[in-house]
């Protein structure tokens, strides 16, 4: 049986804005899609791809974001 994704938003989404939306209930997997269009299509990484990623932005790798 596949995991049907629990999505959610960042925190750090002031009012409700547009942002990405995650599902971290998927296991091997993690979706990510685009808030203002969920019933589109969702990229998938894999956990380990997701933490490097995160860890690059928290480290200030792509700039201000």
């Amino acid at each position: 049986m596949t995991a049907v994704p629990a999505w959610f938003k960042s925190s750090y989404s002031s009012n409700g804005g547009d942002c990405v939306e995650v599902a971290a209930n998927v296991p091997g997997a993690v979706p990510v899609r685009d808030s203002k269009d969920p019933n589109g299509p969702a990229l998938t990484f894999s956990p380990d791809s997701f933490a490097t990623f995160v860890s690059a932005v928290k480290a200030g790798e792509f700039g201000d974001v």
